[in-house]
C-alpha cells in the first residue's frame, strides 16, 4: 500500500484527478438539471448531492496543489464522497433488482460513484481536519438528510420512489457510517505532508 502514497502526491496525477472530477461534477449538475428546475430556491444547494461531493474534492485538490490545506472542504469531500459513492451503487443494484434492467450509464455510475467513495480516503492522511470541522461536516450531512427525507427533495430514482422510506432509513444510518469513517481517518491516523514530486 505505501507505493500508493508518491502516486497520490505526483503533480501530473493530482491536476489529472482535478480534471477527471471537474468532469465528473459538471457532468453530475447536468443529471440533475431536470429535478434543479423544480426544486423551490432554499433547496438548490442541497439537491445535487453527488457533484457537490466532488466539487468539494475538487477544492481539497487545488488547495494541495497550491500546498495548501483547506480543512473544512477536506472534511466535506471525506463524508459526502463516501456516502454518496456509496449510495449510489447502493441505488443502481437496487434499481436493477427492481427492474431488472439497467442502463449502461447505470453501471457506468456505478463504477464512478465507486472510485468517488475510495478517493476521499485516500488522500486523507494529508487532511488537517479537527474537531469543529467534522462537527460542522455531521451537521451538513444529516441537514442534508433532512432536507431530503423530511422536505422531501431526494435524488430521483422514479422506480424505486415506492422504497423511499426504507431509502431514507438506510440513508441515514450511511450518513452516520460516513461521519464516523472521517472521524478515524481524520482523528486517529498519521498525519502526512503533502508535499508534490
Amino acid at each position: 500500500m505505501h507505493w500508493v502514497f508518491p502516486v497520490l502526491k505526483y503533480k501530473p496525477f493530482l491536476w489529472l484527478l482535478l480534471f477527471v472530477n471537474l468532469l465528473g461534477t459538471i457532468y453530475g449538475y447536468i443529471w440533475y438539471l431536470p429535478q434543479l428546475r423544480n426544486t423551490p430556491s432554499q433547496f438548490l444547494i442541497f439537491v445535487p448531492d453527488s457533484p457537490t461531493a466532488s466539487l468539494f474534492f475538487c477544492f481539497v485538490l487545488i488547495a494541495f496543489l497550491l500546498n495548501r490545506n483547506w480543512p473544512i472542504f477536506e472534511v466535506l469531500a471525506i463524508i459526502t464522497l463516501f456516502k454518496y459513492g456509496v449510495w449510489a451503487v447502493v441505488m443502481n443494484l437496487l434499481t436493477l433488482w427492481v427492474s431488472g434492467d439497467l442502463p449502461w450509464e447505470g453501471y457506468m455510475l456505478m463504477v464512478s460513484h465507486g472510485a468517488m467513495a475510495v478517493q476521499g480516503i485516500l488522500y486523507s492522511s494529508y487532511y488537517k481536519v479537527k474537531m469543529w470541522h467534522l462537527v460542522v461536516g455531521a451537521v451538513w450531512t444529516i441537514h442534508n438528510d433532512i432536507i431530503d427525507y423530511v422536505y422531501m427533495q431526494f435524488p430521483v430514482y422514479s422506480r424505486l420512489y415506492e422504497y423511499i422510506q426504507n431509502i431514507g432509513y438506510f440513508t441515514f444510518w450511511l450518513s452516520l457510517i460516513s461521519i464516523a469513517i472521517a472521524y478515524f481517518y481524520t482523528q486517529k491516523t498519521t498525519r502526512k505532508q503533502i508535499s508534490l514530486s
